[in-house]
């Protein structure tokens, strides 16, 4: 029982990984600069929106789609006053996992 507590205590406690972590991750993994491997991080990052303004759909098979999802238009309530208010349409951008990913979790 205190294994699984210092396990979850110790899942807690560390930090999701940034830009600058993978950055450093991928430049260490491909023997190149920190600043080499952020522009490759920046183009990867700047293609997928090329591509869902494109064509609303990015598939990298073996990691998983990208994909433009629409809201429609809705009613919701404002928490302070508790008022009926409109809540325009919008985008937004949902993940979908594809299995090598889900499986190495």
């Amino acid at each position: 029982m205190a294994a699984k507590k210092a396990a979850a205590k110790a899942t807690a406690t560390k930090k999701a990984m940034n830009r600058a972590d993978l950055a450093e991750a991928v430049a260490k993994d491909l023997g190149e600069s920190k600043a080499a491997a952020d522009r490759a991080i920046a183009a990867v990052l700047e293609n997928i929106q090329k591509g869902l303004k494109k064509t609303k759909k990015v598939s990298l098979v073996g990691f998983g789609t990208f994909e433009v999802k629409t809201r429609k238009a809705r009613m919701g309530r404002n928490p302070q006053t508790g008022a009926a208010i409109k809540i325009k349409a919008g985008k937004s951008v949902g993940f979908k996992a594809g299995k090598p990913l889900k499986d190495s979790m």
